[in-house]
């Protein structure tokens, strides 16, 4: 018990820095779209740049990954990143062209990569005295409550001051706050890998064949999936929502986004990955409402939108820790978030191009894209189910 209460408090704390964090880029994201586009970039810019953005944070979270394992430098690689992630951002306040705030937002990217991997091997190892899918989605939710209050601060400071520069300026405060917490929380936690125990079914050394299935499943949803900054400049073009209304819709997507993975989170811990396949039902249906012309319908593909973050921050982290054994468990975060970006950027791209051309082709190339992975989530749980089947026959031979 003593064990459980002190990685519950572990696992809060490190939601605490991620909130600061999440506060502090997702306040600068839900402007960044409506920026670029005032600074003079185009839809298809706006999509290369969102994506690309992806591309190079996710990619390089595979050297990251395999780096942690390496170097088992969890804490202090955790800590750069933290840093890079979130010290760049009050610096799109002095950013007067497109290039120059493109740059940093890429360097923000680059920043959440360096700090990703080895943060979720540190969390993985806490949860598991909570239930992987409750704790991942504990954090993800702690996650997107600084992803609410981020937008909502940058919302106030557009409608008082009515300047995107002070909006970047004010996210200085919880940048602060979360790494002032993050040097406490190592010194309390040195070794968070004491948490957890490795069982036998974990233990196989590398990464399973299922791993690589689940990951080219995750691929699909992730290029079907817009990023916010294309959905921003959307609602800006059509005059759903204006450059003080939009941090607001993409507010409410984190909150819906942190209510999700709570939900989500406890019920995978009880019905494994057939829930992501649900979770992937509902959100697909995201972009033919948020890429609409009406603002009642735009709201609404938010929700959905926000339904699907939450469910695959916490359901997707929640089954890697579970397919693959803990000494590699960076590597196999780093490589999954490549896999991940990689799929983000070309979707990215595609639906930017797509926007300029035809709504309805991204519409449908969203849709589909996200609806084919459905299969192979499917496979991922039969294979689940006859690897458990085969443990207990062979548990119940050596005790036989």
């Amino acid at each position: 018990m003593l064990q459980k209460n002190a990685a519950l408090r572990f696992v809060i704390l490190l939601g605490f820095v991620s909130l600061c964090a999440d506060a502090t880029y997702e306040g600068a994201r839900s402007i960044t779209g409506v920026y670029l586009q005032v600074l003079g970039a185009s839809g298809t810019v706006v999509g290369l740049i969102a994506g690309f953005g992806e591309l190079i944070g996710y990619c390089f979270r595979l050297v990251i990954g395999y780096f942690s394992d390496k170097t088992g430098k969890y804490w202090m690689i955790t800590t750069l990143g933290f840093f890079l992630n979130t010290a760049v951002v009050p610096l799109l306040a002095f950013a007067g062209r497109w290039e120059v705030a493109a740059a940093l937002m890429i360097a923000e990217r680059t920043g959440k990569a360096i700090r990703t991997p080895p943060r979720d091997a540190l969390l993985s190892h806490g949860v598991s005295q909570l239930g992987s899918g409750f704790g991942f989605g504990l954090h993800e939710a702690m996650d997107q409550t600084g992803a609410v209050m981020g937008p909502l601060a940058v919302a106030a400071v557009l409608y008082f001051h009515g300047s995107y520069q002070n909006g970047f300026a004010i996210l200085i405060v919880p940048a602060v706050l979360g790494l002032v917490m993050l040097l406490i929380l190592q010194v309390i936690y040195p070794n968070p890998q004491d948490f957890e125990e490795e069982t036998l079914e974990n233990q196989e050394e590398g990464f399973p064949q299922v791993f690589w299935i689940y990951l080219g499943a995750v691929a699909l949803v992730a290029a079907g999936y817009a990023d916010f900054p294309l959905i921003a400049y959307h609602l800006q073009k059509q005059e759903i929502a204006t450059g003080t209304t939009i941090p607001l819709f993409y507010a409410l997507a984190m909150a819906v986004d942190a209510v999700a993975a709570l939900i989500f989170g406890y019920l995978f811990d009880r019905s494994g990955i057939l829930i992501l396949v649900v979770a992937v039902c509902f959100s697909c249906l995201f972009s033919p409402l948020a890429f609409s012309d009406h603002s009642t319908f735009a709201l609404a593909g938010m929700i959905l939108w926000g339904v699907g973050m939450g469910a695959q921050e916490s359901i997707l982290k929640a089954t890697v820790a579970k397919l693959v054994s803990k000494n590699k468990r960076a590597s196999a975060y780093g490589i999954f978030s490549a896999g991940y970006g990689l799929s983000w950027f070309l979707g990215s791209v595609l639906m930017g191009v797509l926007y300029d051309r035809s709504i309805i082709l991204l519409v449908i190339f969203s849709v589909i894209s996200q609806l084919m992975a459905i299969p192979f989530l499917l496979w991922v749980k039969w294979q689940d189910r006859s690897a458990k089947l085969e443990l207990k026959i062979e548990n119940d031979q050596i005790f036989s």
